[in-house]
């Protein structure tokens, strides 16, 4: 049981935000940084999307004025559609940006499951946090992946918007 925790973390870290349903719809990957919210913040930041058909990327950017934006304000801010349920271990992401169109459960036994990445300096590592214990600075970002793969690549690395 305690292996599979550790196991469903490291995916939860990746996906540590239970996510229960409905969602959005699919966008496409970059935006001007006229789309940023908060486009005239000293600081930005970043939520990349991919989906398990590769063609479909998704990319937001939200500024903020702190040094600092944790992970839950950077998903709400940023506007992408997501869902969460909430276990004894926290919260977990079961959909991302519509994806899953419905679940009946958060993590699928087979089949995909979205991963959390984070990145800094330009390069993405996996979580090790659920989302909502994530804390960005300038120019970082989380990013989704939803796979089936047991060892995930990470999404495309954001392109800063300026």
């Amino acid at each position: 049981m305690r292996k599979h925790l550790i196991w469903a973390s490291a995916t939860l870290a990746f996906t540590l935000t239970a996510v229960s349903a409905c969602g959005g719809s699919p966008s496409s990957t970059t935006s001007p940084a006229s789309n940023c919210v908060n486009p005239t913040a000293v600081h930005r930041a970043y939520v990349v999307v991919q989906h398990a058909d590769a063609s479909r990327q998704l990319q937001k950017c939200v500024g903020f004025a702190g040094d600092t934006i944790d992970g839950q304000s950077l998903m709400d801010q940023s506007g992408v559609e997501y869902q969460t349920q909430t276990f004894s271990f926290g919260k977990a992401v079961c959909q991302v940006d519509n994806e899953p169109a419905q679940f009946s459960k958060c993590f699928a036994d087979t089949g995909p499951n979205w991963s959390l990445f984070v990145e800094t300096n330009g390069a993405w590592a996996p979580a090790q946090t659920g989302y909502t214990q994530v804390t960005l600075h300038d120019k970082e970002a989380v990013g989704w992946r939803y796979t089936a793969d047991a060892s995930p690549a990470p999404p495309p690395l954001p392109k800063e918007q300026r």
